[in-house]
């Protein structure tokens, strides 16, 4: 009896000086965080699954669409993870790097990869002969490869040490990455930004090429005439500009923030241009994976087996 009497005596003590961890508030923008981290995941993990499931979409092109939609699934977990940990969990150093790390790791992965869909698009139009064999499959996995393993060890930097948690005054706008390793990263943003835009302007320049080539051997127009200006090149060209808008609009934001930025400005600037560079990785699906008409057909006969027929894909040459 005394032996109970006194273990009771110490759970009741040790269960009063117990407190539960202190939690911050859970505020509208965290719950924005999850609602979008959800939809991210959800949205491209239908993405990924339709394309790996479907042994037809083998081209160069649905292989780099499944590692951006991939690297989008991927950012979209991050974002519900630093949810989790910052509003369900007590908030740690350890879980910080995590977080941080998966989220460079996805967003240099989904940029590389929308440099890859535009370097495939550029290539499907110059070598419209050898477009889809075996050998521009090659390239195309071993492109993916090197882009994820230079994401993963950019990604890598934060859990390795090149953090600001032990000298808060090296640390970024965006914490706990340090100055200098946003700096690197964003810099590499830049780049990625506009050897992209480099490639979509000599897509354009094919395109107009290849119509005008066209219209002269068909005699529609005289050799001095542009054909693609008079027939046929307004829409995809709208469609073009609104791509490229999107991509300048959602990525040039925080890189120019992370560059000019310390971490004495306001976090609010950090979350003004942090959002629509994971907000791209919500449009992603929409501009390239759900627009395609093979990957449309494959998810209509998925839900609809007995209203439509099986889809017959073909290498795309428009994405």
């Amino acid at each position: 009896w005394n032996l109970s009497q006194e273990f009771g005596l110490f759970w009741i003590s040790s269960s009063s000086s117990w407190s539960p961890p202190k939690l911050p508030p859970l505020t509208i923008w965290g719950v924005a965080l999850c609602v979008s981290g959800t939809l991210i995941a959800t949205e491209n993990a239908v993405v990924v699954t339709t394309i790996l499931a479907t042994p037809a979409l083998r081209a160069p092109v649905f292989l780099l669409l499944a590692s951006l939609g991939l690297a989008d699934l991927l950012a979209g977990v991050a974002l519900i993870l630093h949810f989790l940990f910052q509003f369900c969990v007590e908030p740690s150093a350890w879980s910080e790097l995590l977080t941080s790390g998966l989220l460079v790791t996805s967003l240099t992965a989904s940029l590389c990869s929308l440099m890859g869909v535009a370097l495939d698009r550029y290539l499907s139009l110059s070598h419209a002969l050898t477009y889809g064999s075996s050998q521009s499959r090659r390239r195309a996995a071993s492109l993916l490869l090197l882009v994820w393993l230079g994401a993963s060890i950019i990604g890598a930097g934060p859990m390795m040490g090149w953090h600001c948690l032990e000298e808060p005054n090296s640390c970024s706008v965006a914490r706990p990455l340090t100055r200098t390793y946003l700096s690197l990263l964003c810099g590499g943003f830049l780049v990625v930004v506009m050897v992209t835009l480099q490639l979509y302007a000599g897509i354009c320049r094919v395109a107009r090429r290849h119509a005008h080539a066209i219209a002269t051997q068909r005699h529609f127009l005289p050799t001095s005439q542009p054909y693609a200006s008079r027939h046929g090149g307004g829409r995809g060209f709208s469609r073009l500009i609104l791509v490229l808008s999107v991509f300048v609009g959602c990525w040039m934001p925080f890189s120019l923030w992370g560059l000019l930025g310390d971490a004495s400005s306001p976090p609010l600037y950090t979350y003004a241009t942090l959002v629509p560079a994971a907000g791209s990785s919500l449009l992603n699906p929409l501009l390239y994976s759900l627009r395609n008409k093979d990957i449309r057909k494959v998810l209509l006969h998925a839900c609809c087996p007995h209203r439509s027929s099986p889809p017959h894909t073909h290498p795309p040459v428009d994405v």
